[in-house]
């Protein structure tokens, strides 16, 4: 494998400073801050067929890249997000994994990438996890947060895909309340900015999705709300998505969300949630659903590998603030207890869906 990485000025001080980090790691007070742990993966696709091979651990540091590359000059590149969980016997587990290697390709055909095979992925992910085995924080105290990258490396003057692309995953502790919060989301309909129109990138991890969001998600944090919940772009009256996370609406016993018609993320959590649902009696649907429908609902909430299950305790549409049961007694709480708990190994996992690190 071509070098191309380049560990904070040697492996050898970049291993003093994790060290040192996480000599000095309080558990208790884990936030979503960036905390570079031991090692990353790295590997790169051949030029002349495609194929991805020869991946490693390196050290974790900077990397070089040239100004040419796709990923630079035309926003080429893909994003996943997965955790790995610490189990109350202090096993580490995670979630799914073949799932996200899935969507990568399906985003990386999106986007004209070659990708690692299904295999490849679910074997770069337990490595690296096993390699940052140490940095999976205690049970109850949050997450190791795995970011595997897809872009395209190889240099280009035209606008044309890259001839060479690479995958790479770094991982990071997080807690497990989303960035701080404490309470329930506020969220604030956007009727102007949709955030993917038909035809673009919106039902793919494409990292162009996020930053043409960041000014109204900005201004709406500085009025106190959460989160920004994006409508459609054509009528602008149908719910899309949260700015990184799916939406779902409760009415009795019936669950709906939007549909992935190419707008909308096909995210894990949300698979997972419709799957869980309809397990335990509720009817799910995946349909459009208006603004005047979300604001007679009972309850709403929202999924994603970062927020979990966050339960929306109200949305404001035109100043107008509804709010939704949120507590103990809600839908939304039995399917964070029984997703959570999978994820924790506090629950029997009946499906097949955790991959156990040795």
């Amino acid at each position: 494998m071509e070098t191309f990485y380049q560990p904070t000025n040697n492996g050898e001080a970049s291993n003093r400073e994790t060290e040192d980090i996480y000599a000095k790691m309080d558990w208790d007070k884990l936030g979503f801050d960036v905390i570079p742990t031991d090692y990353m993966y790295i590997m790169k696709s051949n030029e002349q067929d495609g194929t991805f091979s020869n991946g490693a651990l390196v050290p974790f540091g900077t990397i070089d890249i040239n100004p040419h590359s796709a990923v630079l000059n035309y926003g080429q590149g893909l994003f996943e997000g997965m955790k790995a969980y610490r189990t109350t016997d202090g096993e580490v587990q995670i979630f799914r994994p073949e799932e996200n290697a899935l969507r990568m390709r399906m985003g990386a055909e999106r986007l004209l990438m070659p990708s690692p095979s299904v295999e490849q992925y679910v074997e770069a992910v337990k490595q690296v996890v096993r390699a940052n085995k140490r940095w999976v924080p205690p049970h109850g105290k949050g997450a190791l947060y795995l970011r595997p990258l897809l872009f395209g490396s190889g240099s280009v003057m035209g606008i044309s895909p890259a001839p060479q692309c690479t995958f790479l995953i770094y991982t990071n502790p997080i807690s497990n309340i989303y960035k701080g919060r404490t309470e329930s989301l506020s969220l604030l309909i956007d009727n102007k900015l949709p955030r993917a129109y038909p035809g673009g990138t919106g039902g793919v991890k494409n990292i162009g999705n996020y930053a043409p969001v960041f000014q109204v998600v900005k201004e709406a944090k500085a009025k106190g709300f959460s989160d920004v919940l994006f409508l459609d772009a054509v009528e602008h009256k149908y719910i899309e998505e949260v700015s990184s996370c799916n939406a779902f609406i409760v009415k009795g016993k019936v669950i709906s969300t939007s549909p992935t018609l190419g707008t909308i993320l096909p995210g894990i959590t949300r698979k997972t949630i419709i799957e869980l649902a309809s397990d335990l009696g509720y009817q799910v649907k995946e349909r459009k659903i208006s603004v005047k429908e979300l604001l007679r609902a009972n309850e709403v909430f929202c999924t994603g590998t970062a927020v979990g299950i966050s339960d929306v305790g109200s949305v404001t549409y035109k100043n107008k603030c509804i709010k939704f049961k949120t507590g103990p007694d809600t839908v939304t709480q039995k399917l964070y207890d029984l997703i959570t708990g999978i994820h924790a190994g506090l629950l029997e996992d009946k499906k097949g869906w955790i991959v156990k690190i040795d």
